[in-house]
């Protein structure tokens, strides 16, 4: 390279920092909008079987089994679905007089 000639990396640096500024951005926006799915989704359908009706387990039921477990005495760490029959049962009937 001659004295007074350009280093040409001093022109592809600018480029290529133009290139990835909105890449990463792009990506930054994607990722945050998937979170925002998944969050929403974020709940599954338990059948009752003796009030015959479907409820859907997500923040609003965790948060009157946490009130019936607290009441009942149970563990509210523990997941409803390994609770035995009976203990079910008492949560169906509990739940739908706590509307």
């Amino acid at each position: 390279m001659a004295k007074g000639e350009p280093n040409r990396m001093d022109f592809e640096r600018p480029f290529v920092r133009s290139l990835l500024r909105p890449l990463a951005l792009a990506g930054a926006l994607a990722a945050a909008i998937v979170c925002l799915g998944c969050a929403e989704h974020h709940y599954y359908r338990v059948y009752d079987p003796y009030y015959h009706d479907y409820h859907r387990w997500d923040a609003a039921e965790v948060t009157y089994y946490n009130q019936w477990a607290t009441e009942t005495h149970h563990d509210p760490h523990r997941d409803f679905r390994t609770l035995n029959k009976d203990d079910q049962k008492d949560y169906w009937t509990w739940r739908h007089n706590h509307h």
